[in-house]
């Protein structure tokens, strides 16, 4: 028996805006999306085009109010090549929430507060 990562899960508050962030700030694109018959859920899996582990993002028609992400202790990790351009397209869209420079890393918050560390490819 063997186990691999199929996907996480985001649950999003507006889907179009956080496809346009996911796509802006860190290239993911669309790679499937699944709509409920009655319009009451749309699921949208986001790829980077290169594994096959994606994040899923689920916007739930009933939903008014921010989800309780709690003390933010989770997150997705992405390495990128180019570090320096990556940190000043973050900077220009001021998503990044917290630096680590001794470590070398930091990490951006998309619209719902999710947090995303990125990492440079070593």
């Amino acid at each position: 028996m063997k186990f691999t990562f199929a996907h996480n899960n985001f649950n999003v508050l507006n889907l179009e805006k956080s496809l346009d962030f996911y796509k802006t700030a860190l290239q993911l694109t669309e790679a499937r999306r699944r709509e409920a018959p009655d319009g009451s859920f749309t699921l949208v899996f986001l790829s980077d085009g290169q594994m096959p582990h994606q994040l899923e993002l689920t916007w739930l028609r009933d939903r008014q109010e921010p989800y309780n992400l709690g003390d933010n202790e989770f997150h997705l990790a992405l390495m990128v090549d180019d570090f320096a351009g990556a940190h000043a397209l973050h900077e220009k869209m001021g998503c990044i929430c917290y630096e680590n420079k001794a470590m070398g890393i930091y990490f951006i918050n998309d619209p719902d507060d999710y947090w995303i560390e990125i990492v440079p490819k070593r």
